[in-house]
C-alpha cells in the first residue's frame, strides 16, 4: 500500500479534543489518509499549541479546557450530525462526549474511556469505582439500546486497539501454524472456541520500550516516550486483570467487583506497584508493570464460553508493560516520594538516538511453545514515516487511523469496543506504520531458569498459573 492512499472521503468536521503527544502525532497522518481540508478540523485542548504543528497545518486551535459544566456548551457550536470528535485528551469523560455525540449524531472515538479528573484518585470512592471495569461497564450500560446509530469506538488506540486485532490475526496465524482446518470466526463465541481448541490460557499485552535519548532524566522529572500524566493516571489505578477459568490460585489481595461481566479481577496496589514475568521475542525475558489497560478486560470477556449461564473457559488476559528506561527510573522516583508526581515533566521527541517499541500480544498454553505477535517499530523507521512522532506514538496513531477509516465507513454501527470491528480492515490501514509485523515462537514460560529457593511461589504443575507470572 503506499503510504499516502486516501482511505476515506470525509464531508464533516473533525473535532480533536486534546493536543499533547497523541494529538500532535495523529494531525499529519489525518490529511495524508482522509480527503479533508484544513478548515474541516478543529482542535480544542486545555494548553496552547507550544510546537506549532497546528499552525504547520493551517487548523483552527482554541484553547479551552472542558469541564463537566461546561463541554456541552463548548462543543456543540463545533459539532453536527455526521461530523466526527476524536477525543484525544486526558480528564475528561468518554462517556460524557459519547452522550453529547450520540444527541448530536456526530460520530466518536477515544484511545482509553477516561472518567472527570480526580476520579482516579479520589479517596472517597472504592478501587472497584475507580477502575477500568467500572468504566467500561457504565459505556456497556449506555450502549445497550444504541446498537444502531452514529458509530462510537471506545478504547481504539495502539494497546487498546490494535492489541484486539492482534489477537485475532495471533489465532488465526496459529491455527495454520497447527494444520487446523477452521473457518474465520464469525462472532466471539467462535474466537472464543478457537482460543480454546489451541489451548491459550493466558495473553500478555507484552511491550518494551527501548528508546532512548540524549538527554537522560533529571532528578524531580518525569520523562516518557508518551503522555505523561495519561501513563501516571492509569499506574495510580487498580492493577486488573481478566481472570481465567484455569486459575487455581487466589490473589491474597485480589476482590472481584460484583456486577457486571465478571471477566475481571482488581488487586489492592497500583499497576505501577505490581510486576509480572514477560517475554518478547527481541527482549527475551523481563519483567513489566502489570498496568490496567481496557483491553485486559475487553478480550478476557469476548473470549469467555458460558454453558448454562456458567463459564467453562476465559483466558487470563493482562498488560506487561517495560516503559522505557528513563520512565522506569521516573516510576521509581514517584514511588519514593509516596507516589507524588514530579513537578517538571518532559516526552522524549527529537532528542530520541536510539531504540524501538516491541508492542505484542504474547499468548500462551499451545503445545507449539508461547506465541508473540505484533509490531517492533524503531525511532528510525518512525521518523521516515510520520512527522512529529515517536515510535510508540505512531503504533498509537496507526490503531487510531484504522478506527477512523472503520467508523468513516461504518457510520451507523453503535457503540463498539475494538473486539467488535473489522480487525482485518484495522490492521490493512495501520500496518505501513507499524514497521515489522511479526509472529515468533518461544518456548519460554515464567518458570524458566527461576531459583528453587523460591518455590513457594510456584506451581510447577501448570507454568501458566498467574501466580508463577507475578513477581513477589
Amino acid at each position: 500500500m503506499k503510504p499516502d492512499i486516501k482511505h476515506a472521503a470525509f464531508q464533516g468536521t473533525v473535532v480533536m479534543v486534546g493536543f499533547g503527544c497523541m494529538g500532535q502525532a495523529m494531525l499529519p497522518l489525518l490529511f495524508r489518509h482522509l480527503e479533508i481540508q484544513p478548515g474541516q478540523v478543529k482542535i480544542i485542548s486545555r494548553s496552547e499549541d507550544k510546537t506549532g504543528i497546528a499552525r504547520e497545518f493551517g487548523v483552527e486551535f482554541k484553547v479551552q479546557a472542558l469541564t463537566e459544566g461546561n463541554h456541552e456548551a463548548v462543543l456543540e457550536p463545533f459539532l453536527k450530525e455526521n461530523d466526527f470528535l476524536l477525543n484525544l485528551s486526558v480528564d475528561v469523560s468518554s462517556l460524557a462526549l459519547m452522550r453529547l455525540c450520540w444527541r448530536l449524531g456526530a460520530l466518536y472515538l477515544d484511545t482509553c474511556i477516561e472518567p472527570w479528573a480526580e476520579r482516579y484518585t479520589d479517596a472517597s470512592i472504592s478501587p472497584s469505582q475507580r477502575s477500568n471495569y467500572a468504566l467500561r461497564e457504565e459505556v456497556l450500560a449506555f450502549r445497550r439500546d444504541k446498537r444502531a446509530g452514529p458509530t462510537a469506538i471506545v478504547t481504539q488506540g495502539a494497546n487498546p486497539g490494535l492489541a484486539s486485532a492482534f489477537v485475532k490475526q495471533a489465532l488465526l496465524n496459529m491455527a495454520a501454524d497447527g494444520n487446523l482446518n477452521i473457518e474465520k470466526p464469525a462472532q466471539h463465541e467462535d474466537w472464543a472456541a478457537l482460543a480454546l481448541s489451541l489451548g491459550i490460557k493466558t495473553i500478555h499485552i507484552a511491550e518494551r520500550d527501548t528508546q532512548i535519548a540524549n538527554l537522560r532524566k533529571k532528578r524531580g522529572e518525569f520523562v516518557n516516550t508518551w503522555s505523561v500524566d495519561g501513563f501516571v493516571a492509569e499506574g495510580l489505578q487498580p492493577s486488573e486483570l481478566g481472570w481465567g477459568s484455569h486459575e487455581r490460585h487466589w490473589p491474597a489481595d485480589a476482590a472481584r467487583h460484583g456486577f457486571g461481566c465478571d471477566a475481571a479481577i482488581y488487586l489492592g496496589r497500583p499497576g505501577a506497584a505490581t510486576r509480572v514475568r514477560s517475554w518478547t521475542p527481541l527482549e527475551g525475558s523481563y519483567h513489566g508493570f502489570l498496568i490496567t489497560h481496557g483491553e485486559s478486560i475487553s478480550i478476557a470477556d469476548h473470549l469467555t464460553l458460558r454453558e448454562n449461564a456458567e463459564v467453562v473457559y476465559r483466558p487470563t488476559v493482562h498488560y506487561a508493560y517495560h516503559p522505557c528506561d528513563d520512565a522506569v527510573l521516573s516510576l521509581h522516583e514517584v514511588a519514593g516520594k509516596n507516589w507524588q508526581l514530579q513537578r517538571n515533566k518532559r516526552i522524549m521527541r527529537e532528542e530520541i538516538t536510539q531504540g524501538m517499541d516491541e508492542l505484542g500480544v504474547l499468548l500462551m498454553g499451545n503445545d507449539n511453545g508461547v506465541y508473540w505477535y505484533g509490531s517492533r517499530l524503531t525511532i528510525g523507521q518512525a521518523r521516515q514515516l510520520a512527522p512529529h512522532n515517536t515510535a510508540t506514538s505512531l503504533q498509537v496513531a496507526a490503531g487510531v487511523l484504522g478506527g477512523m477509516v472503520w467508523a468513516i465507513r461504518n457510520p451507523r454501527a453503535g457503540a463498539v469496543e475494538p473486539d467488535d470491528i473489522g480487525f482485518e480492515i484495522v490492521l490493512e490501514i495501520a500496518k505501513p506504520y507499524l514497521g515489522e509485523l511479526v509472529g515468533v515462537y518461544g518456548d519460554w514460560t515464567p518458570l524458566l531458569g527461576r531459583s528453587p529457593l523460591f518455590s513457594e511461589y510456584m506451581d510447577k504443575d501448570d507454568p501458566w498459573q498467574f501466580i508463577n507470572f507475578r513477581v513477589t
